[in-house]
């Protein structure tokens, strides 16, 4: 018979095996103790005290960042993640600089506070932050924790995407779009159906989510019900990427934008600049340019914007090497050439995007 107990740190309920004086919580890795019945008493002599164990280390993802209360309109948090896959066959320029300039836009354009954004990078030392599947899962289910209407969510993923063939029919093109952790050759990609799970379907009336992924095949890797499908010219229609079998992939009444890197056979590309400094990923460097340069009023002008950037853009960026990160990468340089994928907008209900204005 198993004993329910609250973790100590998250009160999430935990089911105690029979005999056992302590366990970890596998949301927010705190170790609850649990106090053992005084031995008899010609035998607590004879018994070894071990020392006591020390403070668990607290987990990002159990509770909001420390700061000052939510604001009367709500609170804004984020989820940022960067992976490079550094010292592999899969490692990639921009990410790590897509993470940072990111991070960036959201303080300084859209006044998220810096203690409620959580960035997963190869380069944090915290054992949490590092990008990990088992990471990446937390965050996510952080971001979602204890939102109220008010709220404004975003998560950004720059790194590798990729697919794998779905057999329950639920797919338009037969194939599940997926997120690759840093740990994903071992232990597996996150399917496009966990992170609607996650972060979509959870969401009430009132709640806002943007996700800005930057990676191939990631067109409809929120699983949203409704893809823009739009034109060179800017015309665009609404496609009904709703499950045959009728399961609803929208929210709970909250509202969910994302933009993509490319349809989903599509790849997205990396811009390798004059020095190392200004690699991006194509897509988040022409997000973040039609949002500088004022084309950010509405979903239309940026999605219209970052294709029409896409299109022009080469695989060089001028600027000088002494020119700063985020200066280079917020005011962008010369283009030419052209790169072959499309930036694409889904939702959980159509809407008008020339005139639906677009906040954070």
């Amino acid at each position: 018979m198993f004993m329910l107990v609250n973790c100590s740190n998250c009160r999430t309920p935990l089911q105690l095996p029979p005999a056992t004086t302590s366990i970890r919580c596998a949301l927010c890795q705190a170790i609850t103790h649990i106090a053992a019945p005084p031995p008899p008493a010609e035998e607590a002599s004879d018994r070894r005290q071990d020392p006591p164990a020390g403070p668990p280390i607290p987990s990002p993802f159990s509770h909001a960042p420390p700061g000052p209360p939510p604001a009367a309109h709500g609170r804004k948090k984020a989820v940022i993640c960067g992976i490079s896959y550094r010292y592999s066959r899969h490692e990639l320029k921009g990410c790590l600089n897509d993470a940072k300039c990111m991070k960036y836009l959201l303080i300084n354009k859209f006044k998220f506070p810096e203690s409620s954004i959580i960035m997963l990078t190869e380069e944090e030392t915290d054992p949490y932050k590092i990008p990990t599947k088992h990471n990446l899962r937390m965050a996510l289910y952080w971001l979602v924790q204890g939102c109220q209407p008010g709220d404004s969510l975003l998560f950004h993923y720059s790194g590798h995407g990729s697919r794998q063939r779905n057999f329950s029919g639920d797919e338009v093109d037969g194939y599940d779009e997926t997120l690759c952790p840093l740990d994903f050759e071992t232990q597996g990609m996150i399917v496009d159906d966990e992170i609607n799970a996650a972060i979509v379907r959870p969401l009430p009336h009132g709640v806002k989510l943007h996700a800005i992924i930057d990676a191939c095949h990631s067109g409809t890797v929120l699983d949203l019900p409704f893809l823009c499908r739009m034109n060179r010219s800017g015309q665009y229609v609404w496609e009904d990427h709703r499950p045959r079998s009728g399961l609803w992939t929208g929210t709970n009444g909250g509202e969910v934008f994302s933009f993509s890197g490319c349809d989903d056979d599509q790849t997205s590309a990396d811009t390798s600049a004059l020095s190392k400094i200004t690699s991006t990923g194509a897509m988040t460097f022409c997000f973040i340019q039609a949002i500088e340069r004022g084309h950010g009023t509405t979903y239309g002008s940026i999605l219209n914007s970052m294709r029409s950037a896409i299109r022009t853009a080469g695989n060089d960026l001028g600027g000088g090497v002494a020119t700063s990160l985020i200066t280079m990468l917020l005011t962008g340089g010369s283009t030419s050439g052209g790169l072959r994928q499309e930036p694409q907008l889904t939702a959980c209900q159509p809407f008008d995007v020339y005139t639906k204005p677009f906040s954070l």
